[in-house]
């Protein structure tokens, strides 16, 4: 049985949508970032990185969202597109263009937006309009089509849900004016069962929620 340490976010919300979607078993280990969970040695043997997700298969340990999904793709051999070179190139620029561009920006930009404790406006204004950047291309890649890569829902598509939940909360309550096409991929998304489970999972454990003091300290030691 796969451990999967999860805490409810954009990253380890991807993976809980791909085990759900596989329909493998698996044990659900909460960490809870808020508390400073990611941090403590036991974890941090499994992921130095110290960040959620992270996902132990036997003797393999996988952490990275994207690693995660890759590894479980392959090791099922199921929701990769089709075998075709320009295929499967598109697969993987895609999906790392959302690990390390819509991740990271996003992230950014929620964090100078709604929890830097000394906001400056140019890193307001760069992260924002990063954002808004990638999320745009997105938007513009899904104007003729309703999946990420090739005719097949993929773990693309279910690496851009974890985070296109979350667009309001990165670029604010309008945003969906202006990304239509990511809103009607979302919605679609939305209504597959394994993304209404995945969702559920935030629920099978007491999350702290508040943005405290000390969930301060443990997302963002360096402004102890």
């Amino acid at each position: 049985m796969f451990k999967f340490y999860y805490h409810p976010s954009p990253n380890p919300a991807k993976v809980a949508l791909l085990l759900e979607e596989l329909g493998l078993p698996y044990e659900m280990v909460p960490i809870d970032v808020r508390k400073g969970e990611q941090h403590l040695p036991a974890y941090l043997a499994i992921n130095p990185n110290g960040k959620t997700p992270a996902l132990v298969d036997g003797d393999a340990t996988v952490f990275d969202s994207n690693a995660i999904l890759l590894y479980l793709a392959v090791k099922t051999g199921k929701f990769l597109p089709v075998n075709q070179p320009a295929v499967r190139a598109q697969m993987y620029s895609w999906l790392m263009f959302i690990a390390t561009g819509i991740g990271p920006f996003s992230g950014q930009a929620v964090h100078f937006e709604h929890f830097a404790p000394e906001p400056k406006a140019y890193a307001q204004q760069r992260y924002s309009f990063e954002a808004w950047r990638h999320w745009k291309l997105i938007n513009t890649h899904l104007a003729e089509r309703s999946t990420m890569v090739g005719d097949d829902y993929t773990i693309v598509d279910m690496a851009l849900w974890g985070w296109a939940r979350a667009v309001p909360m990165v670029l604010g309550a309008d945003a969906w004016d202006q990304l239509p096409n990511v809103k009607r991929f979302l919605d679609h998304m939305n209504q597959r069962p394994a993304a209404q489970r995945a969702e559920a999972l935030a629920e099978r454990h007491a999350f702290k929620t508040t943005m405290d003091q000390t969930a301060m300290d443990a997302m963002y030691p360096h402004a102890r």
